[in-house]
């Protein structure tokens, strides 16, 4: 079974707080959820696979440590694209691949019309981005294309989730590890997360 990590940290709970209150502007909220994945992208790279090389300080000759592997950030479209910037400030060098789905209204089922990735993302540690899993299809689609074009190290980063989403995920992709911000509580009848953060690509383009 896949990892799943909830963060517990009170600068995310803070700011995961107030993005949440439907009376955050537009501005206020995309610079809020750039920071919480600027905030969980320090840990969920803890692990990244490091490689010696020698340096020469003003003083001396000495040896450090630089990543050795490649970072790709992929962002599902649309609500992805809003954690990008906080992760690729802390690692620039990572490349950006993208992957658009879209949700039936009806069905609930996802529909890929949109993937470009980078060369690199076979041997690539793979942060794949969705602020909102909910019923998890359009997670569980993007992870398909994911492995379909050869990537291996594949890290979940969302900010809320419901249980359903995240039971579904686990079970049909358990290699995949999974980090949020919070578990919420359910689904309602319109496949919405409770208490969630209303329609998060709406709030972040002020589209509605």
């Amino acid at each position: 079974m896949s990892k799943l990590t909830i963060f517990k940290h009170p600068l995310i709970n803070h700011k995961l707080t107030i993005a949440r209150d439907e009376n955050t502007n537009m501005k206020d909220f995309r610079a809020l959820i750039n920071e919480i994945g600027g905030l969980m992208a320090y840990e969920i790279t803890r692990d990244l696979p490091e490689k010696e090389i020698k340096v020469t300080t003003p003083i001396c000759e000495t040896v450090g440590t630089t990543l050795a592997t490649d970072v790709v950030i992929v962002p599902i479209l649309r609500a992805g694209i809003g954690m990008v910037d906080g992760i690729h400030n802390l690692i620039p060098t990572a490349k950006i691949g993208h992957v658009g789905l879209y949700r039936d209204e009806k069905t609930l089922e996802a529909h890929e019309y949109y993937a470009k990735f980078p060369k690199e993302m076979p041997e690539a540690s793979v942060l794949l981005v969705d602020p909102m899993i909910a019923t998890g299809g359009s997670v569980i689609m993007a992870i398909d294309a994911l492995k379909k074009r050869g990537a291996k190290d594949i890290r979940l980063v969302g900010l809320v989730a419901a249980p359903e989403g995240i039971k579904k995920i686990q079970e049909l992709h358990p290699d995949i590890d999974i980090y949020l911000a919070a578990l919420d509580e359910k689904l309602n009848d319109v496949g919405y997360i409770v208490p969630g953060l209303g329609d998060c690509g709406d709030r972040l383009f002020g589209t509605k």
